[in-house]
């Protein structure tokens, strides 16, 4: 079993674990029992009532908090010709084509999320083993793969958070840092939570949202009350 520091056990004292708290005592909480020396992000677990086994109970999607994630993510963009100048004007920190492939099979990974033309998919198909491991492979389901490379691009500098639910029925994602205003986290958190409850598959039977767990990045997990986000 992991052995906490005690930093992590003088902010667990503070939390009553056995009880279920709401969204702004959460958040609250996770604000003022953070005692690192760097701005901690905030993070949201939610354990859904599905099992990811089955086709039809898959939960993956993006959303756009309204207020971001407090981190500036770099984004690649497979493009030509027209595309490639849409892509520089929106904010694309890397844009190419083969080039940028070639880069990748070389052992390049300086960016955070990648987008793709749809008729790059041909081209970057090649790179499915080295991106696919590592969560960067363009999904035309989470909107990095579209002719709308302006949109795509604004809306990860935005703070566009793609979710996906992970074997064990558990989907994490960051929702901001602690040093965002308490009225912004908890925005960020409704609209998170609000896409998932709208991603529900149809396949899922019983409850549907059986956990749900805020933290800092350092801090212990505080637990809400799943029945007051459904």
């Amino acid at each position: 079993m992991a052995k906490h520091g005690k930093k992590y056990q003088e902010a667990l004292k503070k939390v009553d674990r056995n009880t279920l708290y709401e969204p702004k005592q959460a958040l609250e909480l996770v604000k003022n029992i953070s005692n690192s020396k760097f701005d901690e992000t905030v993070e949201v677990a939610i354990k859904l009532g599905v099992d990811p086994r089955h086709a039809d109970q898959q939960v993956r999607g993006a959303v756009v908090l309204p207020n971001g994630t407090g981190k500036t993510r770099k984004v690649l963009v497979f493009a030509k010709g027209e595309k490639v100048k849409e892509a520089e004007n929106a904010g694309a920190d890397f844009v190419g084509a083969e080039d940028m492939v070639a880069k990748i099979q070389e052992g390049w990974f300086g960016f955070d999320v990648a987008v793709a033309t749809p008729d790059m998919m041909g081209t970057v198909g090649k790179l499915g083993k080295l991106l696919g491991p590592k969560g960067l492979m363009p999904n035309p389901k989470v909107g990095t793969v579209t002719f709308d490379v302006d949109r795509a691009v604004k809306e990860i500098k935005a703070g566009k958070v793609e979710y996906r639910v992970e074997k064990t029925g558990i989907i994490h994602a960051p929702i901001g840092k602690v040093s965002f205003d308490l009225e912004k986290l908890e925005e960020n958190f409704q609209t998170f939570t609000e896409a998932i409850i709208k991603a529900k598959p149809p396949g899922a039977k019983g409850q549907y949202i059986k956990t749900v767990t805020v933290s800092s990045t350092m801090g212990p997990g505080i637990k809400l009350n799943p029945l007051k986000l459904v």
